[in-house]
């Protein structure tokens, strides 16, 4: 028999609060076409994208994510000393080591909270919320910060005619806490690495060089993914909605990672949602923030009212690797 205690942790945990932060840069489809063949026009009907937003020096990974978590904070109504716990997914951060979280976590005044970066691409948010709902139900945390961040611009062929004019930059995080009731529900999650290939880096860090080749970039199988994201990821959405006892009827609010409006549209066809139910499209001038995308669609459906406190969310993150996370919560 083991020695152990029990965890005392809380019974349930949920979103408390939420913030954003999108660099004042904004960047039109125009200033793309400067470096591809394309046309405005071409751009919206393939993406739905019409602006982003680029960081300038000033706007690092941590600058952005300690602006976004401050408004997380607050909205929680909580201080940084409670946070016990500082998640941050990026693929965007730089340096290997030491992980970005933890200067984050050091900048924001927490009491030496627990920090760790993880590497899930678009799904890592999905994969953050998940590790913090753990950490508070075992106990090991009573509030965790989730942050989702990227500098996508720095990894952007603006040759590329496939993908110059996919990605943008910024932060969103939430803060997660205990619950009396279930409120983030079973995540839905996994991988598909036969399918890596589909996105990727172009150059690994350790075969760049400067003096003859480009900078490493992201691209990907434009047609490949876009089918895995509208006939696979529609499954899991169900898988998600069906774990957490949802029917589509009951159905607020859905958050699906901000990639491309197309594949937003065939989802929620597939899906079969009904015409009340809030549907993000936070891409249209925010574009692909890869972990930032789903925060940051909380946090502007929130802002403008579209979405309200207590609804019923479905939140669905996927991409490179190939990986994925879905789960219903209850908005903040």
């Amino acid at each position: 028999m083991s020695k152990i205690k029990p965890s005392k942790g809380a019974p349930y945990a949920r979103i408390l609060g939420v913030g954003g932060y999108r660099p004042t840069r904004v960047v039109p489809n125009e200033v793309i076409l400067e470096t591809i063949d394309s046309s405005d026009e071409w751009i919206r009907s393939r993406s739905g994208i019409q602006t982003r937003h680029w960081a300038n020096d000033e706007e690092t990974v941590a600058a952005m994510s300690i602006e976004a978590s401050g408004k997380a904070i607050a909205d929680a109504g909580i201080s940084a000393e409670q946070i016990g716990g500082v998640i941050v997914s990026t693929v965007s951060h730089f340096k290997q080591t030491p992980a970005v979280a933890t200067e984050i976590a050091d900048k924001l005044g927490t009491d030496k909270a627990a920090a760790f970066d993880i590497s899930a691409g678009c799904a890592g948010f999905g994969y953050g919320l998940t590790l913090a709902k753990g950490m508070i139900v075992e106990g090991s945390a009573e509030y965790v910060l989730v942050i989702g961040v990227e500098r996508l611009s720095d990894l952007t062929d603006l040759e590329d005619r496939a993908t110059a004019f996919l990605f943008g930059d910024g932060a969103g995080a939430v803060v997660v806490g205990p619950s009396q009731e279930p409120a983030i529900g079973p995540t839905v999650w996994g991988s598909e690495g036969d399918k890596s290939e589909t996105i990727k880096q172009t150059v690994a860090w350790n075969e760049y060089d400067s003096s003859t080749g480009k900078f490493p970039a992201i691209t990907q199988e434009g047609q490949a993914v876009f089918r895995w994201a509208v006939f696979e990821m529609a499954k899991v959405a169900q898988q998600a909605l069906d774990a957490a006892g949802i029917s589509p009827d009951e159905l607020d609010v859905f958050i699906p990672h901000q990639a491309n409006e197309r594949i937003i549209d065939s989802m929620v066809k597939t899906l079969k949602l009904p015409e009340h139910v809030t549907v993000a499209r936070d891409v249209r001038t925010t574009g692909n923030t890869s972990a930032a995308s789903i925060p940051l669609a909380m946090e502007r459906l929130l802002a403008t009212g579209e979405a309200k406190s207590g609804d019923t969310a479905l939140v669905i993150g996927f991409g490179a690797g190939l990986v994925y996370a879905a789960t219903v919560v209850t908005l903040p």
